[in-house]
């Protein structure tokens, strides 16, 4: 999914136009340090070049690392980045198989929206497979304004925050061009779809304009759970 990237300029280029940068990975980071185990075994879904997980393992120590990318020039990257976790390394497409795991966390950043809507969906169900019972899957994604005035607003804050930052006008025409295959999702639709798979206690965690961190837990006991809600409607 990455191959519209160039591997060489892609960290430096992901610093400038994601303008809320830090607060989006670290709230990944921040969630996986807080509902994992102490040695959590983590999956990173479309890790390009691993600036997710290296945000992860600045806030985590000792992380049983798992790197999947379609792009083998751009894991190599994060092979380099990630060499004292020593992450293992998948050459893999979103649509493909997913390692079986379990893993008590799950994360993406900035690649499931290259997927169509069914393969998201699709995707977040394998996700819940291969997840520990309270595992989490945390999704760091640009996301689609729900009408057409929202949309325009992402859009705008987003290239006019970009050049701010320092990005070329050659720089935001890249970007552009690379954004009209994007196949992006409200938020609200994608809450709906991680309801509908059977993930609990979804909810969007971070969120700026166009740029949204959202997902949440695999239950820990399907039983727990039923017995919680007979003894709600029997009150």
């Amino acid at each position: 999914m990455n191959t519209v990237w160039n591997a060489d300029t892609y960290d430096s280029e992901r610093r400038r136009l994601v303008p809320c940068f830090d607060e989006f990975y670290g709230t990944v980071a921040e969630l996986i340090f807080r509902f994992c185990p102490k040695v959590p075994r983590v999956l990173d879904l479309g890790a390009g070049t691993g600036l997710l997980s290296s945000a992860i393992l600045e806030r985590v120590q000792g992380v049983d690392l798992t790197v999947l990318d379609a792009s083998s020039e751009m894991l190599n990257k994060a092979q380099h980045r990630l060499a004292r976790s020593k992450p293992k390394i998948l050459v893999r497409e979103l649509t493909d198989d997913l390692p079986s795991g379990p893993f008590d966390g799950i994360v993406s950043a900035l690649a499931i929206h290259h997927l169509a809507d069914e393969e998201k969906r699709a995707l977040y169900a394998r996700v819940l497979e291969v997840l520990s019972p309270g595992g989490v899957f945390i999704n760091a994604e640009q996301v689609s304004g729900s009408s057409p005035r929202l949309q325009q607003l992402f859009e705008a804050t987003h290239l006019d925050r970009a050049r701010q930052l320092g990005s070329s006008e050659a720089e935001v025409r890249g970007a552009i061009e690379r954004m009209r295959i994007d196949r992006c999702a409200t938020v609200a639709d994608q809450l709906n779809w991680l309801t509908q798979a059977g993930f609990a206690d979804v909810d969007c965690f971070f969120r700026w304009f166009r740029f949204a961190v959202f997902g949440g837990w695999k239950r820990e006991n399907e039983f727990q759970v039923a017995s919680s809600r007979l003894q709600v409607e029997q009150h």
